[in-house]
């Protein structure tokens, strides 16, 4: 039976205030980065504080689900790095509590999290958005006179064009003007010229009163019904400065929002699965409507018979017609009118497939956005589980708390996410990829990483001990290290000068010996180094007793013998014979040529490391003998004199 008991109640405690402080920073963090997208529809709108709070309101609602991961991710990886740091998760390690018992109380809050997030998603994000929609469209649309911009038309005033080559922010004047009002249809538009102008609303905010100066108005006096081959008459004027009102109301209603309510972003699961019904029966049945008219079109025309066309099939598949015998013959009009007639057939036939490609894609596009949108909602929501068991797990590991270290890491960890999430989503989007593949990328790669991180923290793994790394990058690379031997505060014993002496005397002879029977210098065979064994048992004899002797004199307080000592080099006793000490490693490590080239040449430069040392080694002696020897004898001499 599950009881709760003060562990799970410290443990919760200690989340929850972190998790409601980081919840907060990444939305601030979220909200902020999002702002940037929509700062150019906020500034010099005269907007009031009330829209303002609306638009940050919705804003905030439909960026929770997102913050919810990242909170728990940082505020689990805190909790736990504090409980190591100050050794608290070694206490409660240690009273027979695993890491997982640990765990239990916040699985339980993350797991509930989880399901709020899921709920954000499915009821209150799809009507903030719609709502943040809403109001965003309608920002656009008031004070169209402060965004209008400069060398791109602009279509924010219904029934007209407007394009500024230049405007002065200052002055409020606008330069290069080109308008183009719609009366109707393409046939029926003005177009406006003028080198200069202002556009101001009018008081009761209605309407907007266009000045313009130095300028020429065309427009077609085209009537409905009259027929489009026939010359179209039009009106030409030239003006000095004239005046245009142009129906528009800048204040700030709400736009319709049933257009907005048709995205999949502000549709609940159950009316993305009923809506995906609609639309692939649509997409169906627009697929076979262009197929079936397709075929007819091939087949018939309208100047051929089904008969003639079938008999002129046999007859070029049988090569009884040749085209181009028929085209020669024909007079030199009569070539044209085909040219012109089969020129207009391949535009138009162009054009149609154009426009049922970009239909038809336009439909997909709509099924993979509501598919897509469908898998978010859970997935956003298991990202808060996921998150739970890296971050938890990384705190216990590295056992560092506070806002450093765990910063970075969460940032790391998210930057990963968004960067796979997104990339997945925008190849599935762009039919790059399939659906499942895109969207399900990120969480496929950090739920083995979550489940690697909880089965090392569980088992009070080393993974990410900085030190175990450095090592084994020393070895790898053969970094030499430095001895470094301080006089000793307190020295129980003196060393034995004498013995010591002796031993490096040995030491000397035996270097001496070694490198006479061995050349190190020479390059090893290659089928020795990787494919026989070779570790020499010799230079770990000479190396132990030098260790020995080095010991011993390490207690002594005579600042010459310590400086003598700091002076010997470690011995790498392995590195010159082969890489490494299993027989199979060393044979697979040879196969492979690039990993065989390097240790290869790793083992030549260990080899001459080896040579150099064993001469400082027999120098150092030399110095050094003599002098331990001269300290032994005092230290004799005292004895016997006592």
């Amino acid at each position: 039976m599950f009881r709760i008991k003060k562990l799970d109640i410290f443990i919760a405690k200690q989340f929850s205030l972190l998790f409601f402080a980081t919840f907060f920073i990444c939305q601030f963090v979220l909200m902020m980065q999002f702002l940037w997208r929509y700062v150019d529809e906020l500034i010099g709108k005269g907007l009031s504080l009330e829209v303002m709070a609306q638009f940050f309101w919705y804003m905030g609602l439909m960026l929770m689900p997102q913050a919810f991961p990242l909170a728990i991710l940082l505020s689990s990886l805190i909790t736990f790095g504090n409980l190591g740091e100050s050794s608290e998760l070694t206490a409660i390690k240690a009273a027979g509590i695993s890491l997982m018992q640990a765990f239990r109380s916040l699985i339980v809050i993350v797991v509930s999290i989880t399901c709020i997030s899921f709920f954000f998603q499915e009821v209150i994000a799809p009507k903030a958005f719609i709502s943040f929609r809403q109001l965003l469209l309608s920002m656009k649309q008031k004070n169209p006179e402060v965004e209008i911009p400069e060398g791109i038309f602009y279509d924010g005033i219904p029934g007209s064009n407007l394009y500024v080559q230049k405007k002065n922010l200052d002055t409020g004047v606008l330069y290069g003007i080109m308008i183009y009002r719609m009366n109707g249809s393409y046939e029926d538009a003005a177009i406006i010229l003028a080198d200069s102008g202002r556009i101001q609303a009018t008081a009761e905010k209605k309407h907007l009163l266009l000045t313009l100066y130095s300028g020429e108005w065309f427009e077609n006096m085209r009537q409905s019904g009259m027929n489009i081959s026939a010359n179209i008459p039009y009106r030409r004027e030239t003006f000095s400065t004239k005046q245009i009102v142009l129906d528009f109301d800048s204040g700030l209603d709400l736009v319709e929002a049933g257009w907005i309510a048709g995205d999949a972003r502000a549709k609940s699961m159950g009316a993305i699965i009923h809506d995906l019904d609609s639309i692939r029966e649509f997409n169906d049945s627009v697929g076979h409507a262009f197929y079936f008219e397709a075929r007819r079109s091939s087949l018939s025309r309208p100047s051929l018979s089904k008969q003639d066309s079938l008999k002129m099939v046999r007859q070029v598949a049988a090569s009884t017609l040749n085209l181009d015998s028929m085209y020669t013959k024909l007079s030199g009009e009569s070539k044209q009118q085909v040219l012109a007639i089969a020129s207009n057939d391949a535009q138009a036939a162009m054009r149609e497939m154009e426009y049922r490609v970009e239909y038809s894609d336009q439909l997909n596009y709509q099924d993979r956005v509501h598919q897509l949108e469908a898998i978010n909602k859970v997935t956003l929501s298991l990202s808060c589980l996921i998150f739970f068991f890296i971050g938890a797990p990384l705190g216990a590991i590295i056992r560092k708390g506070g806002l450093g270290v765990p910063v970075i890491i969460s940032v790391l960890v998210f930057i990963v996410f968004y960067i796979l999430d997104n990339t997945g989503t925008k190849m599935a989007r762009d039919e790059n990829w399939t659906i499942w593949f895109g969207k399900l990328m990120g969480t496929v790669v950090l739920t083995p990483i979550a489940c690697f991180f909880t089965y090392k923290a569980n088992n009070d793994s080393v993974v990410f001990n900085i030190d175990l790394y450095k090592n084994l990058l020393i070895r790898m690379l053969g970094i030499r290290t430095k001895r470094y031997i301080v006089r000793k505060e307190v020295i129980i014993e003196d060393p034995k000068y004498l013995t010591d002496a002796e031993i490096l005397t040995n030491v000397s002879l035996e270097v001496s010996e070694y490198m006479d029977r061995h050349h190190l210098l020479r390059w090893p065979n290659p089928i020795k180094v990787f494919f026989r064994p070779g570790d020499d048992h010799e230079i770990e004899k000479i190396n132990g007793a030098l260790e020995v002797a080095i010991e011993d004199l390490s207690y002594s307080k005579n600042n010459y013998v310590l400086m003598k000592l700091n002076q010997y080099p470690v011995i790498a006793t392995h590195a010159h014979t082969r890489p490494f000490n299993k027989k199979w490693l060393n044979a697979i490590t040879g196969l492979f040529l690039p990993t065989g080239i390097f240790f290869y040449i790793r083992m030549i430069r260990f080899r001459i490391r080896l040579y150099r040392d064993l001469r400082a080694i027999v120098r150092n002696n030399e110095k050094l003998i003599p002098r331990i020897i001269q300290l032994g004898n005092v230290e004799q001499e005292g004895r016997i004199t006592v």
